[in-house]
């Protein structure tokens, strides 16, 4: 469902992604870390069809981009640290305008659905001012399921929750995950990515420096993989 290969990008004469190789199957959640500056977000934003690579290939459901862009879109959900919901409009309100947005007619079936999934369904007709930040980020994942997309992508989604928010949207995720769609997620939170993972990926210095399988996996282990393949990177660069 996604797959990239030579993958990279630089902004001006800085390179981010130095040649990144990815493939994720159908179905498959999948956990990326690595340290500030090593290119998740932008890997992300690509895979979004929000930045364009300048060199490789990369394909997200079956379509090449950049060319196949409207296509992807059609096909995916996209969640990352800020929630781009309108506070003045309820719950149910910020879901319709996007259900507009994605031409999807009668939803309110879908809005329904969505709300009940992230536990939001009796706040529908609440302004989202009066949310907190966990729920805020539970709804932007009903925003995103909206198109009901086969693949989702989660930029940093724990950035700013405390730990009740935090296990809320642990619950959320893992409903998506059954669902049989194929998940992306970044985050810096060793623990928990190994918790809701099928397989982990560490990204550093713009590249995919290790890949691993999280069954069996010990969080302490990992942690010590981690702080290894980052510093051979970074000595390598």
């Amino acid at each position: 469902m996604i797959e990239a290969r030579g993958l990279k990008k630089a902004f001006g004469l800085r390179p981010v992604l130095r040649g990144v190789d990815l493939e994720i199957a159908s179905g498959e959640f999948v956990a990326l870390m690595g340290p500030n500056g090593a290119g998740k977000t932008t890997l992300m934003r690509i895979l979004a069809t929000l930045s364009r690579p300048n060199a490789g290939l990369v394909r997200v459901a079956g379509f090449l981009l950049p060319a196949g862009a409207a296509e992807v879109r059609q096909r995916l959900g996209v969640v990352t640290h800020h929630t781009l919901l309108y506070s003045d409009l309820t719950a149910e309100e910020n879901l319709r305008f996007y259900a507009r947005l994605y031409a999807l007619g009668r939803a309110d079936g879908r809005i329904g659905a969505a709300l009940a999934q992230v536990g939001l369904e009796r706040r529908r007709r609440d302004l989202v001012r009066t949310f907190s930040r966990g729920m805020q980020q539970r709804l932007a994942i009903a925003r995103a399921l909206l198109p009901d997309p086969a693949v989702m992508l989660f930029d940093e989604p724990y950035t700013g929750l405390d730990p009740d928010a935090a296990l809320m949207l642990d619950e959320v995720l893992r409903c998506v995950a059954q669902s049989g769609r194929t998940v992306l997620i970044s985050t810096h939170d060793l623990p928990r990515g190994l918790a809701l993972a099928h397989r982990v990926l560490i990204l550093s210095r713009g590249v995919i420096a290790h890949a691993v399988p999280t069954a069996g996996l010990r969080p302490a282990d990992f942690a010590d993989t981690y702080a290894q393949v980052v510093r051979q990177a970074a000595y390598a660069g």
